[in-house]
């Protein structure tokens, strides 16, 4: 079997090392990114910036010199703070309510990849886009029609009604004119359209940067279609233009029309109008190819048929706040209203998880070669339950919001609509089989994990690896470990099930409603935990609102999904947070050319958790840029990373195994990836069917001749990390503290990657400056055979392999740099 050897480019005099850093999603300060005592500014804006370690005066310094090649080479440390694009403000914190919306767009980017040769796959793709896009709109519907119950039925049509209860302080001249009612009570609506308007149209924009033309195009490059879309103003308009026709539907009678003549039937037949133009509008659209027909849809959806359609629904929603129906008590509509759309949106979903099985199944030969553990969730099958889960929470919320507000009010006048008690017994029984769920599977954890105990089992072979000599120090490993693997390979599960289990709430709320007998006595009791659930989701929502106001630092904590969201384009809802990959990737791309213009600089990306996805899709874009002759001045190293467990299992079309296969060919050994058992949010990148056989760590994964096969079995370093491959196992917790390095005790976890004494040494590989470890002696040797002719002790992290194998060349155990 051979081994390809990666190139060493010997350090000549001029040589210098720059480590570009970014961080993860839940924001890094500059100092702690450049881990430094102060770090200045030298590049960037108020939100992208470049910094730099510096001294007392405030002026940037230089990194720690990196030895390599056995000599010191100059190095510069710079990151790229980009914390400041997700959270600090007000606006940013309200972002938190639309994790609904961003849940759909995701759900786009999880589709299931097309195949250009098959007409039934590229049919299903645009059917699943379309009914995505129309989810979409129907929860923007449901968003703005729960709104307007709060505002418009509970509290100007019910709680201000003449003669009511509620709010005794209010004058009863109020009372009387149903007009000015009419407007308190649509003017919250407005504001809040106009703001789903507003934060659609926020951008991140890119300062001007040099990018040359690719010198030679990657054919599957990670992540090559998150790029801006162009249709997101006309899928703007379009919701905005809908969430307004949908108010004036519910205020003049709903779905079944209004009750009275004149004026107001008018204005429902003009609201039915502009949503049927809204939905067609919305499905029309489709993801940007070119093509003439999508040609003239945009046309027709141009800057000036927008304008149109967004001064008609400005125009009838003022005049429904002008001329209102009588307004007496709950406002018939509000019910049917809210039940429509919520049942369109069940139906959509239904719909979209129906086409995704055979979508998924014709996609299937993507991923078939593959071990089981690196093909996509579910079978690619996954943004089928990340939809419902968008639209449950959705519904969810604005039923918590009515909920509490009637609360609040204290008055027994008030009525919600009768489809608000399915919402409560949908969440009422999901709570509750959620709950017993738990109970069960935390209990059978206990249950298993005593068993290993017992059995000697708990500790990991590889643990066994990292900790040799240190009893104590395995213990606290191996407990890390388990549960950082319990929540890597069953993370997934637990939304499908959470998913699955709130949807057969909703399957019985909805028998029980078209039963037609009312709720049964058995129901009450979980119709009463719903309200509770739901009470809570719409204070713990208002509350992390508050909390990012206030306390960005802990914003950065309580965002961390929405911001994970945040990093896809709008695609499927324009009403989501701003794309920042589509700020940070192309400037980070300019700043990497900008450092290698200087000859003898090598440059190396770093990326740490959600950031090493942005190092990675840079570090492809770089490649591009370059010419064949300087590719080798390029370096990637990424630490905490979901690129193998999550990645490219979530979003098999985007960041598919095949492009990281690509990439890691192309930087030929100069990708390295730092990971720990104990990091529930990372793992390994370029390895898998880990197994410890004969005492070495022997696996499968990307080799240094840009293919995939059988590595040689693992080299233990100087710093006491195991290397396998690209991966480099660092023990956790550290055995000791190491001169001149920063020390911190206990299991680190998906924390302070930089700090490891193993940090210079991967670097310095990502730089082209060391040489990967590899075997120097190609004989074979058989192990020790095992006592009682008991098989070896194994133990497989992501999959077995179906034949055990005695160790590939045998290796020294300390790796020497070059």
């Amino acid at each position: 079997m051979q081994f390809e050897e990666a190139a060493v480019l010997v350090p000549g005099p001029d040589t210098r090392v720059v480590e570009l850093r970014v961080h993860g999603v839940m924001g890094n300060t500059a100092e702690s990114l450049v881990d430094a005592v102060s770090a200045v500014d030298v590049d960037g804006d108020t939100v992208g910036r470049v910094v730099r370690p510096a001294d007392r005066m405030r002026r940037p310094v230089p990194g720690p010199v990196l030895h390599a090649g056995g000599r010191p080479v100059p190095r510069t440390v710079e990151g790229y703070v980009w914390g400041r694009m997700t959270s600090g403000g007000w606006a940013k914190a309200t972002w938190a309510l639309l994790f609904p919306f961003s849940l759909a767009n995701v759900a786009h980017w999880m589709l299931p990849p097309t195949r250009a040769d098959h007409r039934g796959s590229v049919l299903l793709g645009a059917a699943l886009r379309g009914l995505l896009r129309l989810v979409a709109v129907l929860l923007t519907l449901l968003f703005v029609a729960q709104w307007a119950v709060v505002c418009l039925d509970l509290v100007a049509a019910q709680c201000l009604a003449p003669g009511a209860s509620c709010l005794p302080s209010a004058p009863d001249w109020l009372r009387e004119l149903t007009v000015l009612r009419a407007l308190l009570g649509m003017a919250p609506v407005a504001l809040v359209v106009l703001g789903l308007h507003r934060v659609s149209a926020v951008d991140w924009r890119s300062r001007e940067t040099r990018l040359t033309a690719p010198a030679r195009q990657l054919r599957r490059m990670p992540a090559a279609s998150v790029v801006a879309d162009p249709d997101t103003p006309a899928l703007r308009s379009l919701h905005t233009t809908a969430a307004l026709a949908v108010t004036t539907l519910l205020t003049t009678g709903g779905p079944t029309g209004p009750a009275v003549g004149g004026a107001v039937a008018v204005l429902w037949w003009a609201s039915v109008a502009l949503l049927l133009a809204s939905v067609a509008g919305v499905l029309a659209l489709d993801d940007p190819t070119g093509a003439a027909e999508e040609d003239r849809i945009r046309r027709v959806l141009g800057p000036g048929p927008r304008a149109v359609l967004l001064t008609c629904a400005g125009v009838l929603f003022a005049l429904t706040a002008l001329t209102p129906p009588p307004m007496t008590g709950a406002l018939p509509g509000s019910d049917d209203t809210v039940l429509a759309v919520a049942v369109g949106l069940a139906v959509c979903c239904g719909l979209v998880a129906a086409l995704l099985a055979p979508a998924a199944w014709l996609a299937r030969g993507e991923w078939a070669g593959q071990p089981r553990d690196l093909r996509p969730w579910a079978g690619g099958w996954m943004a089928a339950p990340v939809l419902a889960l968008a639209g449950l929470l959705g519904g969810g919320f604005g039923a918590g919001v009515a909920i509490t507000t009637r609360q609040v009010l204290r008055s027994p006048e008030l009525v919600l609509p009768p489809g608000y008690t399915g919402i409560t017994l949908l969440w009422g029984a999901g709570a509750a089989l959620g709950l017993v769920a738990t109970l069960a599977l935390v209990a059978v954890l206990a249950v298993l994990r005593r068993i290993a105990e017992r059995r000697g089992r708990f500790v990991p072979p590889e643990v066994e690896l990292l900790h040799a000599g240190r009893p104590e120090d395995a213990r606290v490993a191996a407990r890390a470990w388990w549960l950082a693997e319990l929540q890597r390979r069953y993370g997934h599960r637990v939304l499908v099930g959470f998913t699955g289990l709130l949807s057969a709430g909703a399957i019985t709320a909805g028998a029980i409603k078209l039963g037609g007998r009312g709720m049964p006595g058995w129901a009450a009791p979980l119709s009463g935990i719903g309200v509770v659930a739901l009470a809570a989701l719409a204070v713990g929502l208002l509350r992390i609102v508050y909390v990012a106001a206030c306390r960005p630092d802990a914003a950065r904590r309580v965002g961390l999904l929405a911001d994970l969201a945040s990093f896809w384009p709008r695609e499927a809802h324009p009403t989501v947070p701003p794309c920042y990959a589509l700020k940070v990737v192309p400037e980070l791309t300019a700043r990497a050319l900008e450092h290698l213009d200087r000859p003898g600089t090598r440059v190396v990306l770093v990326g740490h958790s959600q950031g090493s996805l942005l190092a990675t899709v840079t570090a492809a874009r770089v490649l591009q840029a370059l010419p064949e002759s300087e590719r080798g001045r390029i370096g990637l190293v990424t630490a905490g990373s979901q690129l193998q467990w999550a990645y490219p299992r979530a979003f098999p079309a985007v960041v598919p195994h095949s492009s990281l296969v690509e990439l890691s060919g192309e930087l030929r050994g100069r990708w390295r990836s730092l990971c720990r058992g104990t990091d529930p949010l990372g793992g390994a990148v370029s390895t898998w069917s880990r197994q410890v056989y004969g005492g070495k760590l022997l696996g499968v994964g990307f080799r240094q001749d840009g293919a995939e096969g059988p590595l040689p079995s693992a080299v233990r370093s100087d710093t006491g990390a195991l290397v396998l491959g690209g991966d480099h196992w660092l023990p956790d917790p550290q055995a000791a503290p190491v001169d001149g390095r920063r020390w911190t005790p206990g299991v680190l976890g998906h924390r302070d990657y930089f700090a490891d004494p193993e940090w210079d040494r991967a670097i310095a590989m990502a730089a082209g400056l060391e040489r990967p470890p590899t075997p120097r002696e190609r004989k074979r040797t058989t192990p020790e055979p095992p006592p009682s002719g008991a098989l070896p002790r194994t133990r497989t992290v992501l999959t077995r392999p179906a034949v055990l194998r005695p160790p590939v060349p045998e290796v020294p155990e300390q790796a020497k740099p070059h």
